[in-house]
């Protein structure tokens, strides 16, 4: 006997895993609205309680991802989430200040820190790099 799970416990289900933005909770509820309006009667009601909070998604995915990918592929999974483009903007500002240590980092753990000796070699590990999100210009002067 299963019971049906509340549109508002499903909701909870999913922020408890992680912090979920307004849009990625109506994206995933949506095929169990029963009435038009009800996800964003329990959205607005969980934002007023602070449950859904878009600075502490941000924080999040930036604490998770920053140690592996670049500003680049960050941007691009918070511009996923739909945040305000201005918060994401303003994540970011401070993302790009340590890209170059970061982008080192990830390429030191990856490589052990040894400079390729060929173009083939310099090739696939500026190729791994940019696959990871860095731009182009810290990846060169990674690599190099």
């Amino acid at each position: 006997m299963s019971q049906k799970i509340s549109l508002k416990g499903r909701a909870l289900r999913y922020l408890a895993g992680r912090e979920h933005s307004r849009a990625e909770l109506e994206r995933k509820l949506a095929p169990h609205e029963e009435e038009p309006g009800q996800i964003r009667r329990i959205l607005d009601e969980l934002q007023a309680k602070d449950f859904i909070n878009e600075e502490r998604v941000i924080e999040s995915v930036i604490h998770r991802r920053a140690a592996r990918f670049g500003a680049a592929r960050i941007k691009q999974e918070l511009a996923g989430k739909g945040l305000a483009p201005e918060a994401v903007a303003q994540a970011m500002a401070g993302l790009n200040s340590t890209e170059l240590e970061r982008a080192q980092e990830v390429w030191s753990r990856k490589f052990g820190g040894q400079v390729p000796a060929e173009a083939k070699e310099r090739a696939r590990q500026m190729r791994f790099l940019t696959a990871r999100g860095f731009s182009p210009e810290v990846v060169r002067r990674v690599v190099r």
